[in-house]
Parts: structure tokens; C-alpha cells; sequence
């Protein structure tokens, strides 16, 4: 089944010829499946370098990590001609902003329908009438996509963008479960395939010292901090986050420190991860 036949079910004057679709990837500052996740997608969208939806509808489709695989991310109607404005990430530079409505009825389908299509090249912005035959349905959600409750302790595996998520949003089932034990955690650096072991003891247990790391990407953490010097912020995005080995928040701290040199033993994190001692 096509993508626009199901949405045109709920939109019935949702013409193809009078829509743009708006592939959504990384503008190289934000994941645009972040900021659907933190509620902001609408007004992040609305930012444009160019002209690019000068048409009635917007069709916002987000990528997954699934190979062709995209979020309906809703359908909005654009009200009336956009404005040349500051750019909201680089304010020396202009962009104009388009006055977007989101299609209620269309809502009930954002975050759960995902689409299958593959991208043509690099394009972000398609106009309908060419690509509707190739935007097919490839599943809906039961509910609406979140960034979810804590999964508990084995299951713990969070990106970096999604680790400020919820830190952020100070989420209240895994601000529970992470203040409350102390214990060893694992940083994976997916670029290259080097694990850094830590650990967390005393007050706030392991969510404050993973705030720490939401907030610079490093924790202050010396082989960190040298990568985040090299590649910016934006390098930490290849972290990502996990649970070890947990134990009461009141555990002394050399009892804790002693597991986490047995980690590092067992993980060669020293010898051949970013462990410095």
C-alpha cells in the first residue's frame, strides 16, 4: 500500500501535486529523530535555508537507522509565504521560516507509520507527484514512538543523543533507576570500536555521572576529553551507553572501584581501549 493512499484516507484533499516531501537527516547539529522524540520536530522543520516548501503540504519523513526505512514524522499545511529571518543555529546568517499547521487528522498516524523508500542520492526535498508510487507502507506502530521507560539494568543501551534525552527531560523511571545504584558502566565508541569502562559511586550514583557526560561528552574523563578536543561535541554522537554491573548506592567506593579494574581486565580496555589507567 502507497504512503499518500493511507494518509489520504484521514487528509482527503491531500494532493500529491500540491505536496513536498521532506526527507529529514542530520543538518550536522541536530538528529531530526531527536528532536521528534524531545516534541520540537515541527518548529525545527519550519527553518529552511531555502525556499523548499513552497507547496500546500509538507510530508516530513525521518530516517531510521533500518536501511530505507523512514518515520511519518505528520503532515503540515503551510499558511501563507515564508519569512526571511535569522537562522536559529547560526544567527549571522539568514534562513527563512515557513508558518506550518499541523494536519490534525493526519496526527494520529505521526510516530507510528513507517515508510519504505529508497532516497534517491542526497535529495531531501521531492515533490510529490514523482515519488508517491514508491513510498509504500512498510509498518504502524501500535502507539506512538517515545523515547520509552527504563528497560531495566540488562537492556540499558542508549546513544548519546538519546542519553540528553533523556537527561533533558530528567525522564522520571530512568532518573529512579540510575540515582538509586552505584556500579560499572561501559562507553562503546562506535567509530572505532574502543570501550571505556567507568564507575559510580556515592550520591546520585550512576545518573549523575552519566548527566556529566549529556552535558560535555567526555565527563572529564582524559582520553574523552582528547577526542571530543579533536572532533568537537559532535564526536561523542558515536558513544554509546551501557550498564556493566550495578550494586547498592551505598557500596564504598574502593569496592566499586575494584570491579571496575576487573572490567577493564576482563575488557582489555587498558591495553586496547581508552582506559589510560
Amino acid at each position: 500500500m502507497r504512503v499518500f493512499d493511507m494518509i489520504k484516507l484521514l487528509v482527503p484533499d491531500l494532493q500529491p501535486c500540491e505536496t513536498k516531501i521532506h526527507l529529514a537527516t542530520s543538518n550536522g547539529y541536530d538528529d531530526p529523530l531527536d528532536v521528534f522524540l524531545a516534541g520540537k520536530f515541527p518548529e525545527w522543520q519550519s527553518y529552511q535555508n531555502q525556499k523548499n516548501f513552497e507547496r500546500r503540504h509538507i510530508l516530513a519523513l525521518i530516517k531510521l537507522k533500518q536501511r530505507d526505512c523512514w518515520l511519518f514524522a505528520g503532515l503540515h499545511r503551510v499558511n501563507g509565504p515564508c519569512a526571511l529571518t535569522p537562522d536559529p543555529i547560526e544567527p549571522a546568517k539568514d534562513c527563512y521560516r515557513y508558518p506550518l499547521l499541523d494536519e490534525p487528522a493526519g496526527a494520529q498516524l505521526t510516530g507510528r507509520l513507517v515508510a519504505r523508500f529508497a532516497r534517491p542520492g542526497r535529495q531531501s526535498y521531492l515533490n510529490g507527484e514523482n515519488w508517491t508510487d514508491q513510498i509504500l507502507l512498510a509498518e504502524v506502530y501500535p502507539t506512538r514512538l517515545t523515547i520509552g521507560e527504563f528497560p531495566g539494568f540488562r537492556s540499558v543501551d542508549l546513544s548519546f543523543d538519546k542519553l540528553r534525552l533523556v537527561a533533558s527531560h530528567e525522564i522520571a523511571s530512568w532518573r529512579s533507576a540510575l540515582s538509586n545504584v552505584a556500579g560499572v558502566y561501559l562507553i562503546s565508541d562506535t567509530a572505532t570500536g574502543q570501550l571505556y569502562v567507568g564507575s559510580a559511586s556515592g550520591a546520585g550514583g550512576i545518573w549523575q555521572r552519566w548527566i556529566d557526560y549529556a552535558a560535555s561528552g567526555h565527563g572529564g574523563n582524559v582520553e574523552l576529553k582528547s577526542l571530543i578536543a579533536d572532533g568537537g561535541t559532535d564526536r561523542a554522537r558515536s558513544f554509546r551507553f551501557s550498564a556493566l554491573e550495578i550494586a547498592d548506592v551505598h557500596t564504598g567506593e574502593a569496592d566499586v572501584l575494584a570491579r571496575e579494574a576487573h572490567w577493564k581486565r576482563v575488557l582489555l580496555s587498558r591495553k586496547h581501549g581508552l582506559n589510560g589507567n
